[in-house]
């Protein structure tokens, strides 16, 4: 009984100092990763407070009243660019108002109405590999198809159109998402209470998940703004103050892109960068203020 007695409280002691090596090996992983993690974050929010602070220095002496509310003269590289601001809002709220609606019922009916198969895998692979199609590409596609095979002019649509495309993949893919992780029991909920499947989904499941949707949307609206190529190969690169949808202009990236290039007013590019940023900080604030205020309401 005595060597018994003896050996268990040794093995007690073996365990406890197994454990609290284990326990110190986690401590030291767990520790490394979370430094790994501030390093690659600190990388990256340094990495976009330089580019934003060289922008800013560089572009926000230029930005007056006249800059943004008068007219490019001379070869368009002086005076204001409010023309091109226009054209800019009008093409991305344009292609908004063409891939939304498209976008959101695709995701709706893959989410809610589509039997889960090989069919809807193939679906979301096809937009997996359509969101990651070059930009340059969409823009040659848009040439050939809107304008040499559909006959339509540089215009509003025909960039609209295929900005659709870039932006189509994003918002279908981050709705699809926003609508899965809707709790089941709060459809179980409007069934209960006698609600048809699409008085469930357009009454219970889509304001649920409209926060989510509408930092989709603005991820989307993000991408399409700051296009280059697609606008260049479709909208035209004319300084016209756009009306209908037909007409022509030129977006505030092609403007940067060309004043940059041929390197004749680099105030005014990086003029134009500034207000670039300004535009896209401005839809990000909206966008998520009325996200947040939906959600509160709801609540």
């Amino acid at each position: 009984m005595a060597p018994e007695m003896t050996r268990e409280p040794a093995s007690k002691m073996t365990q406890g100092r197994d454990k609290k090596g284990s326990t110190q090996g986690k401590n030291v992983a767990n520790n490394v990763a979370l430094a790994l993690f501030w390093v690659a974050a600190g990388i990256t929010v340094s990495a976009l407070a330089a580019i934003l602070l060289y922008v800013i220095v560089r572009g926000i002496g230029v930005v007056t009243p006249a800059f943004i509310f008068t007219w490019p003269h001379g070869v368009n590289a002086e005076g204001g660019i409010f023309p091109v601001i226009i054209s800019t809002i009008y093409v991305t709220g344009l292609a908004m108002l063409i891939a939304t609606p498209v976008a959101v019922l695709a995701a709706i009916y893959l989410a809610e109405y589509a039997r889960q198969g090989k069919i809807v895998n193939v679906i979301r692979f096809a937009a997996d590999s359509l969101a990651s199609v070059p930009s340059i590409v969409m823009g040659l596609f848009g040439f050939a198809f809107f304008i040499e095979t559909l006959g339509l002019p540089f215009s509003m649509l025909a960039a609209a159109l295929s900005l659709s495309l870039l932006m189509l993949p994003i918002i279908m893919r981050t709705t699809e998402e926003a609508i899965r992780a809707v709790p089941r029991y709060i459809r179980w909920g409007s069934y209960g209470m006698g609600a048809t499947k699409w008085q469930t989904v357009s009454r219970v499941v889509l304001p649920a998940a409209t926060a989510r949707i509408i930092t989709g949307l603005v991820l989307a609206m993000g991408r399409a703004i700051g296009e280059t190529a697609v606008v260049f190969y479709t909208m035209g690169q004319a300084i016209n103050l756009p009306i209908t949808p037909l007409d022509s202009g030129r977006s505030m990236p092609v403007h940067l892109y060309l004043l940059a290039v041929e390197g004749i007013n680099m105030q005014a590019a990086y003029g134009t960068a500034f207000l670039l940023l300004v535009l896209i900080l401005i839809f990000n604030v909206v966008a998520r203020y009325i996200s947040k205020r939906y959600s509160r309401i709801k609540e």
